[in-house]
């Protein structure tokens, strides 16, 4: 049965801002897709053993997103990025599975609202999976508790209106033993990016055995090399390192010109999975030909 939570595509604008960032004006865009693929690849992972597992998000943002109104139509990102892949009908299968997913969110057809990571991980979890989501911001908090509404009741879904850098500390280690932590902060600031490292490093004392994931910009700050290579140096037994360059970076030094994703404990297959689905969506999404990809291993 499908469940579509519209009241989550008004819009917050009106609501005060307590907090800067809003990713509704980046919903859908490239690192989106690029997130949000590798997010499925580790759930369906995740799925494929009988045991049931707890879905982590730090911070998990509004739930769905108007992409023809609102914040996210000021700039439509998001048409350089799953814009670009709405129509195609010769994605490979991870894409496919990703595109598919998000036209449940459409039913009309047209692409007028796009899914965060909560609602995507949803979309793929058992009935006896469990997530646990953190959202700071209070106008997000509550599109966010709105459009799991019905999950909270059954308790299958546990929203939380804290710093996931913080309040994950009681989260860990899941009851279920087994799972998948998504990071995914703003890095408005500068400390998100020690605030990273220094989640990781207690999460692993709790929760050794657990997945994790990490989104990051690529920017042209220091901070954002610093972090890649603090990330490549926490104790984890195996990690996987990828990138997805859409264009060459500015020369004025702002903007994103691609993002990256950290997989401490990856599944073995990962890899592979990720570097069949990468060529092809960085031709799609390139914005210029500087665009490339990469996967790293431990």
């Amino acid at each position: 049965m499908q469940w579509i939570a519209f009241a989550t595509v008004r819009s917050a604008e009106n609501a005060p801002e307590m907090l800067s960032y809003r990713h509704a004006f980046h919903a859908g865009n490239h690192a989106d897709v690029f997130k949000h693929v590798t997010q499925l690849a580790l759930l369906d992972y995740l799925n494929q053993k009988d045991k049931n597992y707890y879905y982590i998000d730090t911070h998990a943002g509004a739930g769905l997103y108007a992409l023809t109104k609102g914040y996210a139509a000021k700039n439509t990102e998001y048409e350089s990025g799953i814009g670009k892949l709405w129509q195609r009908h010769d994605l490979p299968e991870i894409l496919a599975r990703y595109v598919a997913l998000v036209k449940t969110f459409n039913p009309g057809g047209a692409l007028c609202c796009y899914p965060g990571s909560p609602l995507l991980a949803q979309r793929v979890m058992r009935a006896g999976d469990k997530s646990r989501l953190f959202e700071l911001h209070p106008a997000d908090y509550d599109l966010l508790t709105e459009c799991c509404a019905d999950k909270i009741k059954n308790k299958q879904v546990y929203v939380q209106k804290a710093d996931g850098f913080t309040g994950i500390k009681a989260a860990l280690p899941p009851p279920l033993r087994r799972g998948l932590v998504l990071v995914d902060p703003a890095y408005e600031v500068k400390s998100d990016y020690i605030s990273v490292i220094r989640m990781l490093r207690e999460g692993l004392l709790r929760f050794a055995t657990g997945i994790y994931a990490v989104w990051y910009p690529l920017l042209s700050r220091p901070e954002v090399s610093v972090l890649a290579e603090k990330l490549e140096k926490l104790p984890f037994k195996t990690w996987l390192h990828v990138t997805l360059i859409v264009q060459k970076p500015a020369a004025n030094g702002f903007g994103m010109f691609g993002s990256a994703m950290f997989i401490g404990n990856p599944p073995w297959t990962l890899a592979e999975t990720l570097g069949r689905e990468l060529p092809y969506l960085t031709e799609r999404l390139r914005q210029d030909d500087a665009a490339c990809f990469s996967v790293k291993t431990s």
